[in-house]
C-alpha cells in the first residue's frame, strides 16, 4: 500500500515536473512508464487485421499517439490518464492504417453492401436481420457471406473513426475524449449518439450482444472471448463484424429519422 502510494506521488511530481517546469527528463520518464499501453492496445487491434500488418506497424503509429496525449493531458484535472491516452492511441494507429491504405477499396464497398443490407432489412421487418435473409437480399450463398465478413473484419476497427455526419470531421470518437467545456453542439451531437447506439444495440443478437459487450466494455480480446463463448476466434471475428455493421445499419437508418424529424 506505501509503495503505491509512493508510485501515485512519484507520477504525480513527474507530470508537475513536465507541465509546469517543462522538464524533458519527466516527459521521457512518462513516455516509458506509459509505454506498455501502446503495446496494450496495439495488441488488441491486431486482431483481424491482413497478415501484412505487423504489430510493429501498430506499436510504432500508437507510440506517436502516446508521446500526443503526454503533450496535450492535463493532470490538474483529475482525469484518469490511461483512458485518454488509450483513445489517442488507438485514434495514431487508425490514422497510420488509413495512410498506409491498409484496408483495399473493396472490401470497404463489401462492408457498405452488408452494412446497407443490415439497414434496410432491419428497417422492414422491425427486428434483427438473419444471416439467410442478408444472403437472400444480397443474392449470395452464405458460404460466399462468412467469407465477406472476414474480408471486412479489417474495417470494423475504423467504427469509431467515421464521421457522426458526412460533411463533418467530428468523429464518434471525439465524443468520448473530455474536453474542457462541451459546447451546446457538442451536446446535441452526444445525445443523438447515444440515443443512436442504444436503437443500434436493440437491433443486435444475443451473442453479437454478449461480443460487443464483453470487447469494448469488459475489455477482453477477441481469443479470450473466444474462450468465454466456447466459439472459435474466427467466429467471434465474424459476429464482431457483423455486430458492427448492423450497427452501423441502424445509425445510419436512425440519423436519416432524427434529421427527417428534426
Amino acid at each position: 500500500m506505501v509503495d503505491q502510494t509512493r508510485s501515485r506521488l512519484s507520477h504525480q511530481d513527474l507530470w508537475q515536473q513536465w507541465k509546469d517546469d517543462a522538464d524533458p527528463d519527466a516527459r521521457k520518464k512518462l513516455i516509458e512508464h506509459y509505454l506498455p499501453l501502446v503495446d496494450y492496445v496495439s495488441s488488441r487491434m491486431a486482431v483481424g487485421l491482413p497478415k501484412n500488418v505487423t504489430k510493429d506497424d501498430l506499436a510504432s503509429n500508437g507510440a506517436m499517439g502516446l508521446i500526443d496525449a503526454i503533450e496535450k493531458f492535463d493532470y490538474r484535472r483529475g482525469l484518469q490518464f490511461e483512458t485518454y491516452a488509450s483513445w489517442r492511441i488507438r485514434g495514431a494507429i487508425i490514422d497510420g492504417l488509413r495512410q498506409g491504405d491498409w484496408v483495399p477499396r473493396s472490401v470497404r464497398d463489401k462492408a457498405k453492401k452488408i452494412e446497407d443490407a443490415y439497414a434496410v432489412l432491419e428497417q422492414q421487418h422491425l427486428r434483427s436481420a438473419s444471416d439467410d435473409e442478408i444472403c437472400d437480399f444480397l443474392n449470395i450463398s452464405n458460404k460466399e457471406f462468412q467469407q465477406m465478413l472476414q474480408e471486412v473484419a479489417v474495417a470494423a476497427v475504423f467504427s469509431l473513426e467515421d464521421p457522426i455526419r458526412e460533411e463533418e470531421s467530428e468523429t464518434r470518437l471525439s465524443l468520448l475524449i473530455d474536453d474542457k467545456a462541451v459546447s451546446p453542439e457538442s451536446k446535441v451531437h452526444e445525445t443523438y449518439l447515444k440515443d443512436s447506439l442504444k436503437y443500434g444495440i436493440e437491433k443486435l443478437t444475443e451473442k453479437e450482444r454478449i461480443v460487443i459487450s464483453l470487447f469494448y466494455y469488459e475489455d477482453l480480446s477477441l481469443s479470450e472471448i473466444a474462450e468465454v463463448m466456447c466459439l472459435s476466434p474466427s467466429r467471434i471475428s465474424q459476429l464482431h463484424s457483423k455486430a458492427i455493421l448492423r450497427l452501423r445499419g441502424a445509425l445510419a437508418k436512425h440519423k436519416e429519422q432524427l434529421l427527417q424529424n428534426g
